[in-house]
Formats: structure tokens, sequence, C-alpha cells
């Protein structure tokens, strides 16, 4: 029973971790939701009359990915689907970067005592774990008028 408490306590604390990794600030009325495969990512302002919806920050932390890429491709999901969520079409890019997210450490010893002598050596490695983090802001896109 415990075990399985354990990993239900977790789990839970990961989920929780990993929805908090996306935030939005309104700006404008929302929409209805709509699905995350419809929504635009816009390196620059599109032509057409938009409404803003909202500024959205998110970032690539507990996400699978790996390479730049990957990560780059995690928060460019995250900005859908939180923009989705808003019933915005479309997600003016504002920016994505690289933050750290903490480090990583481990290290070995070992001593020794040989009559009155003692002796010792250590190791130690650390390594920097970097997120990728981006900014955008959620658009409706008018659709183009039809004569």
């Amino acid at each position: 029973m415990l075990p399985r408490l354990t990993i239900l306590l977790v789990s839970g604390i990961a989920l929780a971790l990993v929805a908090c990794a996306t935030s939005h600030v309104m700006m404008g009325q929302a929409r209805p939701p709509i699905s995350p495969d419809l929504v635009t990512v816009y390196f620059h302002p599109p032509q057409t009359k938009y409404d803003e919806i909202a500024l959205i920050d998110t970032s690539s932390e507990g996400g699978f990915g790996i390479t730049a890429q990957g990560k780059t491709d995690v928060v460019i999901r995250r900005l859908k689907e939180e923009a989705a969520k808003l019933g915005a079409n479309g997600v003016l890019l504002q920016g994505i970067g690289s933050e750290s997210g903490g480090s990583v450490s481990s290290g070995f010893g070992q001593a020794s005592v040989s009559g009155n002598h003692a002796y010792g050596t250590g190791i130690g490695i650390s390594g920097n774990v970097v997120h990728k983090a981006g900014t955008g802001i959620a658009i409706y896109v008018e659709p183009p008028a039809t004569n």
C-alpha cells in the first residue's frame, strides 16, 4: 500500500510541475477553445487584422526534449496548446532563449587508514541543466473576407 501511495504522490507532484511550466496574462477577450493543430506560429505580425488575447510564457522544463531543437519544439508545442485553450488561432512569437535549470552533480570518495596514516581521494563532476524558454502573444487572426 505504501509504495503505491508514494508513486501516486510523486506522479502528482511531477504533473503539477509540468502544468506550471506555462502561464499567461490576459490582454484581451478569450474565445472558445480550439485544437492546437489549428494554431499558426507567426514570426512577424500577420498582414490581416488580428486581436491580441494574451501574453504566454513557457519553457521546456519537464519536457522530453534533449537537443536544442527538441527543447525548442517543446516550447513551440506548449505555446500553441496554451493559445488554443484561449481560442487563439495564432501565436506571434516574441522570442525563445536558454535559461538555467540548476545543475546535476555527482562525486565519489574513498579513504583508508593504515597504522597512524590516513589517505583519502575523491573526484566530482557537475553539469549545468539548460532549458529553453519562450514568449509569445496569443492572437486571433480574422479570416480573409470573401466576396
